[in-house]
């Protein structure tokens, strides 16, 4: 039976895709957000889901839907407020994403990076395959009627992927972030394992990570890796060049065969493992992963790529010093022979102060970087660092960008510039691109 349900804060990237999921099975779906333009709205508005500004009356004019309340807003959030006021039905978006994972057969990614990415290739190989339906934190969801398998990306930020229980999980690695919320890495660590001893079935995580090693649950945990003696699904022959990787994979000793992707570093090879391993877990034909492998068109903000004239832009959500050190790590693999520029937005004040000397070392591996002003969040709006003390520590730093003049970027030419971060570092994307749109190509 349909139902409405309206979303406070439906921009969010995972808001957005719970309600193209809820849309697509057929219930009425409505919600509202800022006014600015996010990259997560333009699927909405595709899906024919109207977006409102925020306003007490939009919760008076719709007292008959269940309201999901994104994690992002406190009680003293207009919609919010006026929900509690008017006592309508309203749950938060970890309850409402929990009540899809009993539907089906649920693959839940979790990890401190590589979680989108693997989510993305995940969906994609499975809804090629079986009825699935997926919710992706660069905004893209997708619900069918009846799924065999639900894929999702399970966020561990205020520990909001608690409520999960899937059947599988994907543990991509753990690390000390959102210095915010958690005290350390063992604060991360036990939101980790309190979400694995919630997996029905079995877990799927990366071997080199002394953390998840350390999890101890009653699940089966198979370990994924490059390493013989210890991981279960065995990655070897490993071949990289610029169009791709191709690799093998063996399953405790027996062999899977070859598989290859048309996506760069090394941490894909990982993610694509990990698929290939909770497929052959399922009992999917592995000639149907591999075929779907090479498909594979990845995900938003995630190494995607543009060019103009001789110029290859890269925009990429990369904000923590292991997800920089990937990044630039395929930009190598993709580019050995170009110069390659790192333009980034370190991205919250706790961040920078929990992690100044990583981001100097991840960013030296490019080959000359720029920095832009911090960008704060709602919880922090101002610090006692700045972009500067991470310049102080980067012998490439070439400076640190204002918002309104990119032009020291016009002197790169025939090279590979990736835009980095989770605030609004695409601003500064623009404005380069606008730049060198108005400069006319050297025909002689």
């Amino acid at each position: 039976m349909s139902e409405k349900y309206y979303f406070i804060g439906i921009k969010g990237t995972g808001m957005g895709p719970l309600a193209q999921i809820l849309h697509d099975q057929g219930n009425q779906v409505l919600g509202s957000d800022i006014d600015q333009f996010t990259y997560t709205q333009a699927p909405l508005e595709k899906a024919g889901i109207k977006i409102l500004p925020f306003d007490a009356k939009n919760v008076l004019a719709n007292k008959d839907a269940t309201f999901i309340r994104g994690n992002a807003f406190e009680d003293d959030q207009v919609e919010v407020r006026a929900a509690l006021d008017a006592g309508v039905k309203m749950i938060s978006y970890p309850e409402a994403v929990a009540q899809q994972i009993d539907q089906a057969t649920t693959i839940a990614v979790a990890g401190a990076h590589g979680k989108t990415s693997t989510t993305g290739l995940l969906a994609h190989v499975f809804k090629n395959v079986e009825k699935t339906s997926y919710l992706i934190g660069d905004g893209t969801g997708h619900g069918v009627a009846n799924s065999d398998f639900f894929v999702l990306e399970a966020d561990e930020y205020r520990r909001h992927f608690a409520p999960y229980h899937p059947d599988y999980a994907i543990l991509t690695n753990i690390d000390f972030d959102h210095p915010d919320y958690y005290h350390d890495l063992a604060d991360v660590q036990s939101a980790f394992e309190d979400f694995a001893k919630g997996v029905k079935k079995g877990i799927v995580a990366w071997g080199d990570d002394p953390s998840l090693q350390a999890i101890k649950v009653d699940v089966p945990m198979y370990y994924y890796g490059d390493q013989d003696g210890r991981d279960d699904f065995l990655i070897h022959d490993i071949q990289k060049s610029t169009t791709g990787s191709t690799f093998q994979v063996s399953f405790q000793g027996k062999e899977l065969g070859d598989f290859a992707i048309p996506i760069f570093g090394q941490h894909n090879v990982y993610n694509a493992t990990a698929v290939i391993a909770i497929a052959y877990l399922e009992g999917i034909d592995l000639a149907l992963v591999r075929q779907y492998l090479l498909t594979y068109p990845g995900v938003k903000r995630r190494f995607s790529e543009k060019q103009i004239q001789d110029i290859t832009i890269i925009d990429d959500y990369a904000h923590h010093p292991t997800e920089i050190q990937a990044t630039i790590d395929a930009a190598r693999q993709k580019y050995p022979d170009k110069e390659i520029v790192a333009v980034f937005q370190p991205h919250t004040f706790t961040r920078v102060i929990a992690y100044k000397d990583e981001f100097a070392k991840a960013l030296s591996a490019a080959d000359t970087v720029y920095l832009t002003p911090i960008f704060g969040s709602a919880r922090e709006t101002q610090g006692t660092v700045s972009a500067q003390d991470i310049a102080d520590e980067l012998p490439a730093c070439a400076g640190i960008l204002k918002e309104e003049d990119v032009s020291p970027l016009l002197k790169h030419h025939d090279a590979v510039l990736v835009f980095m971060g989770a605030g609004d570092i695409q601003k500064y994307e623009f404005a380069y691109e606008k730049l060198l749109g108005q400069i006319q190509p050297d025909l002689n």
